[in-house]
């Protein structure tokens, strides 16, 4: 945990001077047992979706650990990239969350495909707590505070042909598929939307319908990646 984040409740009501907080469950344990954290020891730390800053520790016991904290810097800018993502096996799609969320992503639309099956639009992964927890990860690890914004979408053509169209105007649109298309560019400085599929790819029909919206082909070259592998090196790839 490189940044303790913070929401409003962790700001005792009855605290005059608004700068006092207090920590516990998971944030305590991380504090106790893996940062080893002591009296008088400074920490990162930032309010979520706001500012972040600097917090000296006042007490740490079992139960709880109080700070002192102040708020004066901005978080890390986000990428300029809208992520469009076949919805992924269950045990990768948390850590492609965090990934997302470590990387910057500001927006990622979950989106429904032919090879997604049925049963991954059923884990408990997807309950809104479970996401926050795991973007909440990804932002800790980057030292941001700004959650990026999750977006379902379980029926292919409607969203492609009435949403997709507008999400992409403006940007440069990039579906990334294996086969013989342009290589996916570098370092780019506009704004991009990237769909990325299931493992085994998108089927001609939503390749086609994904081209029609406004987004072209890219390749990685000849090896097959992971769902996981895909995303990051390709936002890598790209920014």
């Amino acid at each position: 945990m490189n940044l303790v984040l913070l929401r409003d409740d962790d700001f005792p009501a009855l605290d005059p001077t608004g700068d006092r907080i207090t920590l516990r469950g998971r944030r305590l344990q991380q504090l106790r047992q893996v940062l080893n954290a002591q009296v008088g020891d400074t920490l990162k730390v930032g309010l979520l979706n706001g500012l972040m800053g600097e917090g000296t520790i006042l007490a740490i016991n079992e139960e709880l650990a109080e700070l002192q904290v102040s708020f004066s810097q901005p978080p890390p800018a986000k990428l300029p990239l809208t992520l469009i993502l076949a919805m992924p096996r269950p045990k990768m799609f948390r850590r492609i969350l965090q990934h997302c969320a470590t990387l910057g992503v500001p927006e990622i639309i979950l989106l429904n495909s032919y090879r997604v099956e049925k049963s991954f639009w059923q884990t408990p992964f997807l309950q809104p707590a479970q996401v926050e927890d795991n973007l909440l990860l990804g932002l800790e690890q980057a030292r941001d505070t700004v959650m990026p914004r999750v977006r379902i979408e379980k029926r292919f053509k409607p969203f492609v042909e009435d949403d997709l169209p507008t999400i992409a105007a403006g940007s440069l649109g990039l579906v990334a598929h294996p086969g013989d298309y342009p290589a996916c560019p570098r370092q780019v400085s506009q704004n991009v939307t990237l769909a990325i599929g299931p493992e085994g790819g998108w089927i001609p029909y939503e390749l086609e319908k994904l081209a029609e919206a406004g987004l072209q082909p890219v390749q990685m070259g000849d090896r097959i990646l992971r769902v996981e592998t895909a995303v990051t090196a390709l936002i890598g790839r790209l920014f």
